[in-house]
């Protein structure tokens, strides 16, 4: 039930809280048993009978059945007669038995489910079914919980340490593996369920020991590279230590030695302590022993570099003579050792030093990140600029997994802002497709579901990688739940155009108006509708007609008008007089301001002296507009506050400015599409009142949502 968001992780072994009247289980694999033939439900259930079966077993509060409640008593089967008996008759299903929840429980869950985006009212939701200590409440909050929030490592723990309340010993392991595969980088989750292994298998086990350094290992792959992983990595050389392994130990400090962490000058203690107090035999592995001897056989013992922390070996300084001697005394073999744990050390010396330097370029970074855990609350912004420096650096100068470590450490932290996503799939798609794929999938289907930016990206790369079908779906499914957004429309206007499916895109343009009519933005649709019938599919007489039903519905829209006009002067100016003028007189007509009626006018009086065909027409207009000319400044002269026009009939300034400034009358051809920029001006300045001044710069956008 935990499925919230596309990629939620299920709840393995149980079907969710909801279905989940059995708490062992192997997630419904077993068959279904004859409903006449159900035996009495026994105290203590085995696993096989606690399966998802099709006919549940009793609902047990704990997963050793000591609160199961008994069924309806049922009628045992009857005794078989002498005579074959008849077909028998399918018998009706037996009612599903319902779970029982604390008495507020559905309170609190209806407040987390109808607004999934607080993030207090779960918590009062996971701290009230904690109260209760309701199992199956619990594991219902939990899960449909971690569907937004899976990143918050201490509530998976509380989920876990809830479960192994009740002794389900499966489903805690469960919920640890599903806790650690959604932050692999929690320390705290990792250390955790380590401690729990160590506290409930039989050590005596040569599996349990092998499974808990399988634990430790995967820990260490998945968290080693992290700057505060210090702890995890002494927590594994104490074991190894427990366990005996010397060399174990050797091997854990020469991969913690050349790791970049908080605490290295700590381990490099360590591990001169764990080399000076050792035999050299127990410690190393044959073959470095035997390369240190033979090497000591033939170089000089370098003095290490930091003898004041050493102590010296036992015995006496050795009598002349005694080196060439083949059977060597156990002074002699003192000797030997020393200098074997010398040469260790100091081969170890150079990695540590370079290890010293990597710490020392990161120290600022790492000191700067004052809340490396997730939260819902904004962080400052000195530790976004922090983390955005922290990254660049890493991506210049660092491995790439230690890139990919960092990038992963920063989505926990800012795991609310857009910008740390994009410019984590950005790296990745230069790297991995399948990487960039799951990092788009995490971001928009647990902490960015409402987030437009990231969806666009996203269905542009799986445009870019040729998954046609997936990028509509990422585009519908985001419509669906952030709907009347102009920009995602567009964006999927645009992605079957350049398919070659025109008729979809039409048919996604006259849905949006009709969705919006009344609305400014029907007429900002209209434009766009009637753009594509010019310029992709060359048909004026059908771009004519869009605009002209537009304004029949917005008649005091002076873009509509502006864009009309623009198309019409776009064709033959000498076979198009006609519909030219005719855009001038609607818009004349219309009740547009006066400041732009002015304009209009203006336009007109250009248009005629440099194409028109009759000088009637051109004196016409001019008188016309000497005419509105006086209109326009005997209002001027008006008291500011004695306008009798309405306030919002006034023309804005900056539409006053812009409305027809790219038609250039004058010029040669008037074909916009040689005259680039008239169309990046009509593009900015046209669609102004629309709140749509760029295509990619949809931030704007994501505010009306």
């Amino acid at each position: 039930m935990a499925a919230e968001g596309p990629e939620a992780p299920a709840s393995p072994g149980r079907g969710g809280a909801e279905g989940a009247l059995g708490d062992g289980g192997d997630g419904g694999s077993g068959a279904p048993a004859p409903v006449a033939e159900l035996p009495p439900p026994a105290p203590s259930p085995t696993e096989e009978e606690r399966s998802d079966a099709a006919v549940p077993p009793p609902i047990p509060q704990s997963c050793n059945g000591a609160a199961a409640a008994p069924p309806e008593p049922e009628e045992p089967p009857p005794a078989a007669p002498e005579e074959p008996p008849p077909p028998r008759e399918p018998e009706p299903p037996v009612e599903e038995p319902t779970l029982t929840y604390p008495l507020d429980f559905e309170k609190f869950w209806q407040a987390a489910r109808n607004n999934p985006h607080d993030f207090t009212a779960w918590t009062e939701l996971l701290q009230y079914v904690e109260q209760e200590n309701h199992l199956f409440a619990a594991r219902k909050a939990f899960d449909a919980f971690f569907a937004h929030y899976p990143y918050c490592y201490g509530y998976w723990k509380k989920y876990a340490d809830m479960e192994r309340r009740f002794d389900c010993s499966r489903e805690t392991e469960e919920v640890f593996e599903r806790g650690l595969q959604s932050i692999p980088l929690s320390m705290d989750l990792w250390i955790h369920y380590i401690s729990y292994l160590q506290s409930t298998l039989d050590m005596n086990l040569p599996e349990s020991i092998q499974k808990i350094r399988g634990v430790f290992e995967a820990a260490v792959a998945a968290a080693g590279m992290d700057f505060r992983s210090d702890k995890l990595w002494e927590l594994y050389v104490e074991w190894e230590r427990e366990q005996g392994d010397l060399r174990a130990v050797t091997g854990i400090y020469d991969r913690v030695l050349s790791m970049p962490t908080q605490l290295y000058n700590h381990h490099w203690e360590k591990f001169k302590e764990h080399v000076l107090h050792n035999p050299p035999k127990d410690i190393l592995s044959p073959e470095e022993l035997l390369w240190v001897q033979s090497k000591l056989a033939t170089d000089p013992v370098p003095k290490p570099p930091e003898p004041e922390g050493t102590e010296a070996p036992p015995g006496e300084d050795l009598p002349p003579g005694v080196e060439g001697k083949a059977a060597a005394t156990d002074t002699q073999e003192d000797l030997d050792q020393e200098k074997i744990r010398e040469l260790v050390i100091s081969m170890r010396q150079q990695i540590y030093a370079q290890n010293e330097a990597e710490v020392s370029k990161r120290w600022n970074f790492e000191d700067g990140i004052k809340r490396p855990y997730f939260h819902v609350k904004p962080l400052e912004r000195a530790q976004l600029r922090n983390w955005r420096d922290y990254l660049d650096y890493e991506m210049a100068a660092g491995s790439h997994e230690r890139t990919i470590v960092l990038f992963e450490r920063c989505v926990i932290a800012c795991a609310l802002y857009e910008e740390f996503w994009i410019k984590y799939t950005k790296y990745l798609e230069n790297h991995t497709v399948t990487g960039a794929r799951s990092v788009f999938q995490r971001a928009c289907g647990y902490h960015l579901p409402r987030k437009p930016n990231i969806h666009l990206l996203w269905a542009a790369f799986e445009e870019k990688q040729g998954n046609l079908d997936e990028a509509r779906r990422i585009l519908r499914c985001f419509e669906e739940v952030v709907p009347g957004l102009a920009m995602v429309r567009l964006r999927r206007v645009s992605l079957e155009r350049r398919q070659g499916n025109l008729e979809e895109a039409e048919a996604l343009l006259l849905e949006a108006m009709h969705a919006n009519e009344g609305l400014p933005l029907a007429s900002f649709y209209a434009v766009k509708l009637a753009r594509q019938a010019c310029k992709v599919q060359k048909n004026l007489g059908k771009a004519r007609k869009v605009l002209v039903d537009a304004l029949e519905k917005d008649p005091d829209n002076a873009r509509l008008h502006a864009n009309l006009l623009e198309m019409e002067f776009g064709a033959d100016v000498r076979q198009n007089e006609g519909n030219t003028m005719s855009c001038f007189e609607r818009a004349l007509r219309s009740p547009l301001p006066d400041e732009a009626k002015l304009i209009f006018s203006q336009r007109r009086v250009e248009f005629l002296e440099d194409f028109g065909s009759s000088i009637h027409s051109l004196l016409t207009a001019y008188d016309e507009h000497q005419k509105i000319l006086k209109q326009h400044a005997a209002r001027k002269r008006a008291p500011e506050n004695g306008s009798d026009e309405p306030d919002d009939k006034r023309l804005r300034p900056d539409e006053a400015a812009g409305l027809l400034g790219p038609l250039n009358f004058s010029a040669s051809g008037g074909d916009v599409g040689s005259n680039p920029s008239a169309y990046n001006y009509w593009y900015q300045h046209g669609y102004g009142a629309y709140s749509y001044q760029t295509p990619w710069n949809y931030n704007q956008y994501y505010s009306q949502s």
